[in-house]
């Protein structure tokens, strides 16, 4: 399987939460499965912080905006986070990708190096997509390799940018050089947003195999 295969019909449902035992979200997502199939889950992508050991970033890449939207206000939802342990429910960022570039292709799809995730608010997302087309030499210079940004569903000023880079120390250089281009990172975790995730790939799951191998 590949990165890509996530976002082929361009919809996820991202959620970053603290979990006591990070190892559990398999099981989790297995005990989840039907529903997970319901939405029109595809695949889940599950990464974990660098710096913080009980803090996740699950992404799940759905077909359609319906019934996702309805599943994200519902009380369901996060019964999902409790089954595991989650104390403090997190905010559910549910959109559909407006842009994406790679500056940097990699051979066999799968993530070469550390995410940086984002949920912030934007004045214009036009603005910010073109804005960053025209810094794209600055991000590659400072080793991000491909970048997702993702349109909130019930908020057309709220984003979710990704960014794969090359290293955990290019991860930490490029946050704290605070280029104009990226000043939206400072934005993370203000209000209601949860701060910067900055983590490393643990698997990539297709919902029809959740489950298979006794999880």
């Amino acid at each position: 399987m590949k990165l890509a295969d996530v976002y082929q019909h361009s919809m996820v449902i991202a959620s970053d939460f603290r979990i006591p035992d990070p190892a559990h979200v398999r099981s989790l997502l297995a005990s989840r499965k039907d529903a997970l199939a319901a939405i029109g889950a595809h695949h889940v992508l599950v990464y974990r912080s660098l710096r913080e050991s009980d803090r996740v970033l699950v992404m799940i890449g759905v077909r359609s905006r319906e019934p996702v939207v309805d599943l994200v206000r519902s009380r369901a939802f996060f019964e999902w986070f409790d089954a595991v342990g989650v104390q403090d429910f997190p905010a559910v960022f549910a959109g559909e990708i407006v842009d994406r570039y790679e500056l940097r292709a990699s051979d066999d799809g799968l993530p070469a190096g550390p995410l940086i995730a984002a949920t912030v608010p934007v004045r214009d997302v036009s603005w910010l997509i073109g804005d960053m087309h025209s810094a794209r030499a600055r991000f590659e210079d400072a080793g991000v390799q491909k970048v997702w940004i993702f349109q909130a569903f019930d908020d057309a000023q709220e984003v979710l940018i990704l960014q794969e880079v090359d290293s955990e120390a290019t991860a930490w250089r490029w946050i704290e050089r605070h280029d104009p281009a990226a000043a939206w990172m400072d934005d993370a975790g203000l209000g209601i947003y949860p701060p910067l995730f900055v983590g490393e790939y643990v698997e990539l799951m297709r919902v029809d195999q959740i489950g298979s191998t006794g999880v």
